[in-house]
C-alpha cells in the first residue's frame, strides 16, 4: 500500500509543495519570488511575507495535481533547517497545524540532507538506478559547500567543507561584479558556454584535507576586473563571455580537486552530486569526467530536483516514515546547520 507523503519547503525564497507515493512523484510545485532579483538578493523580511501568500495555493495545486485529497495523506514532511528563520516559520507552522487537524504524523527533515536523498526519488515509470551506501556526495549551493560520505539515508559523516563562503555565492558574486542580474550562477552558466575558460586564468585556494574557501577568489576576481576597467571601460562587455567561462572553470576546479582527493583517500566507487549548483553544466560534465578517468559511478539529480524543491523533503519524509521518526509541535526551526537540534 501506498504511503502518500506531502512535503513542505520553505527554507529561503521558493515555497514548494509536493506529493510522494512512496518514492514516486506525483507532484512538485514550486512558487518562485522574482522580488528579490531588484535587490541583487533575498530579502528575509519579503521572503517570508510571498511564502504566507503563497503556501496555500501551492498545496492546493500539489494536491491537484497528485490526484488525491488531503485525507488520504499519510504524513507531512516539512523543512525544519537550516534556512531563513522567517521563512522557516511559515511553512513549519502550516505543516504542524495542518497535521494536527488531519491526525496524521509529522515529520521535520534537514534541509541539506534532503539535497542529498533528493537521488533516490523516482518519476512515475521512470526508476533510475540509485548509489549504493557508502557514497560519496558533493553538496553545492548557494549557501553551503560539502564532501560527505552517506553511510545510509540519515547517517553522513562531513569529510570537509568550506571555512568561508559557498560555491554558489562566489557565482552570485562574480556575477554581481559583471553586473548580471540576480541570480547570477544561471546567467554565468549560460554565458559560459560561449566563452572560453582558459582566457583569464584565477588561482584557487588550496587548503589542507578536503576545506573549501572561496572568499579569496572572489576578491581577485574583483580586483582583476576592476583594474581592467580603469584601462579599458568596455573590458567586461567585450570580453564577458569569455570571463563567465574563466570564472566559472576556477570554481569547478575548486570543487573537482577535493572531490579527486576524497576518491584517493576513502576509495568510493559511487559519486553523487547535490545542491543547486549541481545544475550548473561545465559541473556535471566535469564530474562525468572524473567517473570515466577514475572508473567511478556518477550520479547526477534531474534538474528540476537540484533547487530547493518539496519532492526531497518528501523523499526524506517517506524514508523516516517508514522507521517510525516522527516530530512534534514542539520542534523548532533552525537558522544554521551548528544550530540543530539531534
Amino acid at each position: 500500500m501506498a504511503k502518500y507523503i506531502l512535503g513542505i519547503e520553505s527554507s529561503c525564497d521558493d515555497t514548494s509543495a509536493a506529493v510522494l507515493a512512496n518514492t514516486i512523484i506525483l507532484s512538485n510545485v514550486i512558487a518562485n519570488q522574482k522580488v528579490h532579483s531588484e535587490y541583487g538578493g533575498v530579502v528575509p523580511e519579503l521572503a517570508s511575507r510571498a511564502h504566507q501568500q503563497n503556501i496555500i495555493p501551492v498545496i492546493d495545486t500539489a494536491l491537484k495535481r497528485a490526484k488525491i485529497s488531503k485525507n488520504e495523506l499519510s504524513a507531512i514532511a516539512y523543512t525544519n533547517g537550516p534556512g531563513l528563520l522567517g521563512s522557516l516559520l511559515v511553512g513549519s507552522s502550516f505543516a504542524k497545524a495542518m497535521a494536527y487537524s488531519l491526525d496524521i504524523p509529522l515529520i521535520e527533515v534537514d534541509h541539506l540532507q534532503a539535497h542529498v536523498l533528493a537521488i533516490f526519488a523516482d518519476k512515475p515509470d521512470e526508476e533510475k538506478p540509485k548509489p549504493a551506501f557508502p557514497f560519496l556526495c558533493l553538496t553545492v549551493s548557494g549557501g553551503h559547500t560539502q564532501l560527505l560520505k552517506v553511510n545510509d539515508y540519515f547517517d553522513m559523516d562531513l569529510l570537509g567543507g568550506t571555512i568561508d563562503d559557498a560555491a554558489g555565492e562566489a557565482f552570485d558574486k562574480a556575477a554581481k561584479i559583471l553586473g548580471l542580474p540576480y541570480p547570477g550562477g544561471p546567467v554565468i552558466n549560460k554565458l559560459a558556454q560561449d566563452g572560453n575558460p582558459e582566457r583569464f586564468s584565477f588561482s584557487i585556494a588550496h587548503l589542507p584535507d578536503l576545506q573549501y574557501s572561496f572568499s579569496g577568489l572572489k576578491t581577485s576576481f574583483l580586483y582583476f576586473v576592476r583594474d581592467n576597467l580603469k584601462e579599458n571601460p568596455n573590458f567586461i562587455a567585450e570580453n564577458l563571455n569569455d570571463l563567465a567561462a574563466s570564472i566559472q572553470a576556477a570554481i569547478i576546479r575548486s570543487l573537482t580537486d577535493k572531490v579527486k582527493e576524497a576518491i584517493r583517500c576513502y576509495d568510493l566507487k559511487d559519486i553523487a552530486l547535490a545542491g543547486g549548483v549541481s545544475a550548473n553544466s561545465g559541473l556535471r560534465n566535469a564530474m562525468l569526467e572524473i567517473g570515466e578517468k577514475y572508473r567511478r559511478n556518477i550520479f547526477l539529480p534531474p534538474l528540476e530536483l537540484t533547487t530547493d524543491n518539496a519532492a526531497m523533503i518528501a523523499i526524506c519524509g517517506y524514508f523516516k516514515h517508514l522507521t517510525g521518526d516522527f516530530s512534534t509541535i514542539r520542534s523548532v526551526p533552525y537558522s544554521s546547520a551548528r544550530q540543530r537540534v539531534p
